[in-house]
């Protein structure tokens, strides 16, 4: 019989053991975690422990999940005001960019056929599929039928403005 299984014996000695040996190689490695900076003859070197002349603390950042959302974010006290600059002429891509929209709520709209105020024509595309009926003017307009059992059920109008879905309205025929 080994000599660990004779110290395990009694109940509970060997869990004991086991948990006081990972307890302490767990606060040695946690005693380890400071780096440092070291420029020697063959270059820049880091190490766990100081060494050559004039070793230079590291300051890692904490990259743990968890905590505060704010914890490593800079001190905004650093940063001169900012001031808008003065506009003379509005942006016109500002007009031509539409409002975003995660990822996640896309797949969730392109997943469930569903087109709102925001998406692209491309986007519109993936949702619904080609019309074949679209009206440029007064408002860039295109119209899908929903048709169920052969018959005509429902219209889909989606109306553009600049490119992006300004409104969705659904209609009984």
């Amino acid at each position: 019989m080994s000599a660990f299984r004779k110290i395990c014996q009694p109940a509970g000695i060997c869990v004991l053991l086991t948990c006081v040996t990972l307890l302490l190689v767990g606060s040695a490695l946690a005693a380890s975690g400071t780096v440092y900076r070291c420029e020697g003859p063959d270059g820049v070197q880091f190490s766990d422990q100081p060494f050559g002349p004039d070793p230079e603390t590291v300051i890692i950042r904490d990259n743990r999940v968890g905590g505060s959302v704010g914890d490593n974010l800079p001190d905004f006290d650093s940063y001169p005001e900012n001031d808008p600059p003065e506009q003379d002429e509005p942006l016109a891509a500002e007009d031509e960019t539409c409002r975003f929209i995660s990822s996640t709520d896309l797949r969730t709209y392109l997943a469930r056929e569903q087109v709102v105020p925001g998406m692209t024509r491309k986007q519109v595309e993936r949702a619904f599929g080609r019309t074949s009926e679209v009206y440029p003017t007064p408002q860039e307009t295109w119209v899908y039928q929903t048709r169920h059992y052969g018959a005509l059920y429902e219209l889909t109008y989606v109306y553009f403005r600049n490119g992006c879905v300004e409104r969705v309205e659904y209609r009984k025929p």
